[in-house]
């Protein structure tokens, strides 16, 4: 697969939001392996696509551009939706 094609100047990559991941899941895991649920991708969480500029913080595949993770702050704590990870795994090789 080819990677999508991202020309918008506000996509970051999630190593842009890797304190607000760490405070989440309580440790570093941008170099955690997710695999995208949508199209099979496996690569560094750090890969991903960040779009910071909205009510919350999505992070999408650099595959195909669906959403991976995505999380909002709430007054009761984050709300986050992984689903889109189909899993994770702590570093290491991502094949």
């Amino acid at each position: 697969m080819r990677p999508a094609v991202i020309d918008d100047p506000l996509v970051l990559d999630a190593n842009a939001v890797a304190g607000d991941l760490r405070e989440i899941m309580g440790v570093e895991i941008t170099t955690y392996v997710a695999r995208c649920a949508h199209c099979g991708n496996r690569d560094a969480l750090g890969t991903l696509r960040a779009w910071t500029h909205g009510p919350g913080i999505v992070l999408r595949c650099v595959i195909c551009s669906e959403v991976v993770i995505r999380w909002v702050r709430h007054p009761d704590g984050p709300r986050v939706d992984m689903r889109g990870a189909a899993f994770l795994q702590p570093g290491g090789s991502p094949r």
